[in-house]
């Protein structure tokens, strides 16, 4: 039973060591160098406008920030953006998204854009 014991304490401190070896080794893929000439992503901002704040959210994917503005003037935060339609959009439709967030105001479903 003793040798099972020092397999395993000699097993658990190689693990050890191969973590902390893991933990402080160096990336080996070359670090990005910027170019001189490099221009920022653009895409253009979809026609969102009386859509669902909720889909148009999931529409434009987990790569893209976002944020919703109540423009109804009451100030109120969005919490679960399905209960929201969209008024406007920063960028405006067909237009240049070229810097983040994507801003969406937004009102309650039930109201209008007014």
């Amino acid at each position: 039973m003793r040798a099972v014991g020092r397999v395993l304490v000699a097993v658990a401190l190689l693990a050890s060591v191969s973590a902390c070896a893991r933990a402080v080794a160096p990336d080996p893929r070359p670090a990005a160098t910027p170019r001189a000439n490099s221009q920022p992503v653009t895409a253009t901002m979809m026609d969102l406008i009386g859509g669902n704040a909720g889909r148009a959210v999931e529409q434009m994917g987990p790569d893209t920030e976002v944020t919703l503005k109540d423009v109804s003037g009451k100030g109120r935060s969005v919490g679960d953006p399905v209960e929201w339609k969209i008024c406007e959009t920063w960028p405006g439709p067909n237009r240049q998204i070229t810097g983040y967030p994507v801003v969406l105001g937004v009102v309650r479903v039930a109201e209008s854009c007014g």
